[in-house]
C-alpha cells in the first residue's frame, strides 16, 4: 500500500519535502494505537537499509566478540526488534559449544563456547527511567562475558 500511494503521488507531483512523504504515509498507515507518527517506522527502514545499519552491527559484533579478552564484557543497547534480535543471536551463536549433529556419541567439532551469556533476558527501563526519558521506551541491553 505504501509503495503504491508513493507511486501514485510522484505520477501527480514529486515530493518536495520529508514532509510530504510524512503526511502521504500518515494518511495510508493510519494513526495506530500508539502516539507515534507512523512515518516513523517508514523513516526508520529508510534509514536502515542505506546505512546499512544491519550488516554492519552483525560486522561489528564479530569483530568485537573477537577481540574481548577473558573476563571482559561485551554490552550492547540495542533500539528495536531488527537489532535485537542480532544481538541475541550473535551472543548466543558465541555462547553455543558443540555444534556437532545430535546423533554423533562424541562431540569431533571440538567447538568450545566463547561466551556466557550474562542477561538471558535484556534489561529494560523501569517506570522511573521512562519518566525522565521516554525515548528510553525501546533500548534493550544485552551482556555477555568472555570465557
Amino acid at each position: 500500500r505504501i509503495a503504491k500511494a508513493i507511486v501514485a503521488r510522484r505520477g501527480e507531483k514529486p515530493f518536495t519535502r520529508t514532509a510530504d512523504l510524512a503526511d502521504l504515509l500518515g494518511a495510508v498507515v493510519g494513526r495506530g494505537k500508539h502516539d507515534i507518527n507512523p512515518a516513523t517506522r517508514s523513516f526508520q527502514a529508510i534509514r536502515i537499509h542505506i546505512n546499512r545499519e544491519l550488516a554492519d552491527l552483525e560486522t561489528g559484533l564479530d569483530g568485537a566478540l573477537e577481540r574481548l579478552k577473558v573476563g571482559g564484557r561485551l554490552a550492547v543497547i540495542s533500539f528495536h526488534s531488527l537489532e535485537d534480535r542480532i544481538v541475541k543471536t550473535a551472543m548466543a551463536g558465541a555462547a553455543k559449544g558443540c555444534t556437532c549433529p545430535p546423533s554423533f556419541p562424541v562431540c569431533v567439532c571440538g567447538k568450545k563456547p566463547q561466551v556466557q551469556v550474562i542477561t538471558r533476558k535484556p534489561i529494560v527501563s523501569g517506570d522511573e527511567e521512562l519518566e525522565r526519558n521516554p525515548r528510553a521506551r525501546s533500548a534493550k541491553l544485552r551482556v555477555c562475558e568472555k570465557v
